[in-house]
């Protein structure tokens, strides 16, 4: 992105609407009934966090981190759709990517690195989509311990996207098989 007053404007746009994840609870633990349930930018920030301790060293971590920062944005727009709201996986599909399209016009490098969550193109894209698995599975183990809450339903969901190994074992609450 240049200089000058449209690459202000759209920076701004951006910004703004990115900034509303963090007022967008997510979808999921709403209907569990978790009160003051974890937002959709706080998620994307326990995936960094977790990007951070486990990144493996031959992945890019800039580049992970990159990825779990733009692998949500679309929701600002469209909101955390869950396999609950009867919605399928190719209307959601579709009504994230025209939000991108939308959000990420003027953002080129922004776009790209949401496509390749979005397609797997990447070891780096699918390390993310572990994280996103995992960081579900620990939220679920905290809302648990902290809030006596029946997050079962969370851990067996994030364990069925995790191969064996630490994020794995994180999900299951930190203990091993």
């Amino acid at each position: 992105m240049s200089g000058g007053p449209e690459a202000g404007a759209a920076l701004a746009a951006l910004v703004h609407a990115g900034f509303g994840l963090k007022h967008t609870a997510r979808a999921g633990w709403v209907r569990a009934g978790i009160d003051a349930p974890e937002s959709v930018a706080a998620h994307s920030w326990g995936m960094s966090l977790l990007a951070l301790a486990a990144c493996p060293p031959e992945l890019d971590l800039a580049r992970v981190l990159a990825l779990c920062a733009v692998h949500d944005l679309p929701e600002c727009e469209v909101g955390d759709i869950t396999p609950h709201d009867g919605v399928s996986p190719e209307e959601k599909r579709s009504r994230e990517r025209q939000a991108a399209a939308r959000l990420f016009a003027a953002h080129p490098r922004l776009w790209g690195l949401w496509e390749e969550y979005e397609q797997q193109r990447s070891p780096e894209a699918r390390f993310v989509k572990a994280l996103d698995k995992a960081d579900m599975g620990a939220q679920a183990q905290v809302y648990a311990q902290q809030r006596g809450a029946d997050t079962r339903p969370f851990v067996e969901s994030a364990l069925r996207g995790l191969p064996e190994g630490p994020l794995r074992d994180l999900a299951r609450g930190g203990r091993g098989a």
